[in-house]
């Protein structure tokens, strides 16, 4: 059988597949009738929560960028080179942040991209994150396309209509199914590096000043979130931007006398997140009704890994596995370029993101205590 005729026949058999799986859908609601706005769907044995719903940059993004035209992509050797699925889209050697707690939450599969999240599939969550993506819409355009956090937000709105049809338009019950869920929102990383200390490309640091910039991003963002409240989320984990100011990244620019890290940047970002925090606290003390956010400060978690790395296993805190020029933080990690052999030593990826293993150690420490969180930890949000 000819090259052509066998990939014929494999398209052939992945239509039928889908096609099956459609008729299935069609005839499971109609059997089922009203039983979504009667019972709600029984959980895995060990799973905590109905559904998780991720936004955010690319940090969490495991695969949404794959299919548009940017230079944010990491759907390319050698990312991925510890995952299962190999270079499926996540900016790291192996799980991200919530790859890591979606484990620890019990879910037996990880949470799809929203890219290609379909049908039933979005009654457990999608994750909706892009890589360069920022709480401000222009945010991170310097690489190509991406979906703002706007975008985001909306594209949550879709599937809160999707799901409706599950539910038989029955509101009530699909909003206590959604209230039951945990949501992620890690943002604003982006509108710093790829926007306010990018003076070439973007006004912001002329049309700003640095209080002001963090003042508008905390306005805007509070208007996202409330915006997801407004469309049922009530389980709220919302992350401090890390501290980017020592990323490989920025050590490979940076040339300061007295410090190791560009403080100038990690000044900005604190003002940044502690309005975050009082935003948190704000929002539990009444002003969202019902809802429970939890701020986590990655901040304070980057902070100690790269100020104590030795104690947590890591023997190189300041350069990626994988990168170019210094600090291998000049170009972030090429195609089919050899990364190093000893991955869980190194804290950082490549120039911008955390190994595998730095994700499943913050992972582990905000679902179980309250080292990085407040008020309280992912797994008493998770279990009210």
């Amino acid at each position: 059988m000819s090259t052509t005729a066998i990939f014929v026949r494999k398209l052939v058999v992945l239509k039928m597949k889908r096609l099956v799986l459609t008729l299935t859908w069609m005839l499971w609601l109609s059997l089922c009738g009203r039983c979504m706005s009667q019972v709600q769907p029984r959980l895995p044995p060990g799973q905590q929560v109905p559904c998780f719903f991720i936004f955010g940059d690319s940090l969490v993004d495991n695969g949404n960028n794959n299919g548009i035209l940017t230079l944010a992509r990491a759907n390319y050797r050698p990312y991925g080179i510890d995952f299962p699925g190999g270079a499926t889209g996540r900016f790291t050697n192996g799980r991200t942040y919530v790859d890591a707690l979606a484990q620890l939450l019990g879910f037996p599969t990880y949470i799809p991209p929203h890219s290609r999240a379909r049908g039933l599939e979005l009654l457990r969550g999608a994750n909706y994150a892009s890589g360069a993506a920022g709480i401000r819409d222009e945010t991170g355009s310097n690489l190509g396309a991406h979906t703002s956090m706007n975008d985001q937000v909306a594209n949550f709105g879709n599937t809160v209509q999707q799901l409706r049809r599950f539910f038989r338009g029955d509101n009530d019950s699909l909003s206590s199914y959604l209230s039951k869920c945990l949501f992620f929102s890690g943002m604003g990383s982006n509108d710093y590096l790829n926007n306010y200390f990018m003076p070439d490309f973007y006004s912001t640091s002329s049309d700003f000043t640095v209080k002001a910039f963090a003042s508008a991003l905390l306005q805007d963002y509070s208007r996202q979130l409330s915006q997801l409240y407004s469309l049922g989320a009530r389980k709220v984990i919302v992350t401090a931007v890390g501290q980017i100011g020592c990323i490989p990244y920025q050590l490979a620019r940076f040339h300061g006398n007295s410090t190791r890290c560009n403080e100038k940047i990690n000044n900005a970002i604190l003002l940044f997140n502690s309005g975050l925090k009082k935003m948190v606290q704000n929002f539990n003390g009444g002003q969202l009704p019902g809802a429970k956010f939890v701020f986590l400060d990655f901040y304070q978690s980057s902070s100690d890994l790269s100020s104590s790395g030795a104690s947590f296993g890591f023997d190189v805190i300041d350069k990626g596995c994988c990168g170019v020029g210094k600090n291998n933080g000049q170009i972030t990690c090429l195609p089919m370029q050899q990364p190093c052999e000893n991955r869980e030593k190194y804290l950082f990826w490549d120039a911008f993101h955390p190994t595998e293993v730095a994700n499943i150690l913050l992972a582990k420490a905000s679902y179980s205590s309250q080292s990085y969180t407040y008020p309280i930890n992912i797994q008493q949000l998770a279990t009210q």
